[in-house]
């Protein structure tokens, strides 16, 4: 399982780090990827990064203001988050997948991640 961690409520312009980590047992995987959910919204991608190679995708929205990066040593994957705004407002969700995404659609397939974690609140508010 994952943890995910770091979320809060931040003004907009604000930044936050999330981490997403091992919960448990450690296990081997080839990408992770940030996932958000919105309420009256669906599940969607926002980033991803690949363990061996330190290929990194985003979305259009998460292009710009999100950097995501990973620690080896730790086996944690952040998302570095600025400029937020109220849209931001999620549960983030970190998941990782056995397989490294094929093309850049691949990224977004929830199909394709075998772990998830638990999620973090991000709150966009003054």
């Amino acid at each position: 399982q994952l943890q995910a961690s770091g979320g809060g409520l931040v003004q907009p312009g604000g930044s936050l780090r999330l981490s997403c980590a091992p919960s448990g047992r450690s296990f081997v995987s080839y990408a992770v990827g940030w996932f958000r959910h919105s309420p009256g919204k669906e599940r969607e991608f926002v980033a991803g990064i690949t363990w061996r190679t330190d290929n990194t995708y985003y979305t259009d929205s998460a292009k710009g203001r999100s950097t995501i990066s990973r620690d080896n040593a730790k086996k944690t994957v952040y998302l570095q988050m600025n400029s937020l705004e109220p849209e931001d407002t999620a549960v983030y969700y970190c998941a990782a997948r056995l397989s490294v995404p094929s093309q850049t659609t691949d990224w977004g397939v929830m199909g394709e991640y075998e772990y998830w974690g638990q999620g973090t609140q991000v709150t966009v508010s003054s």
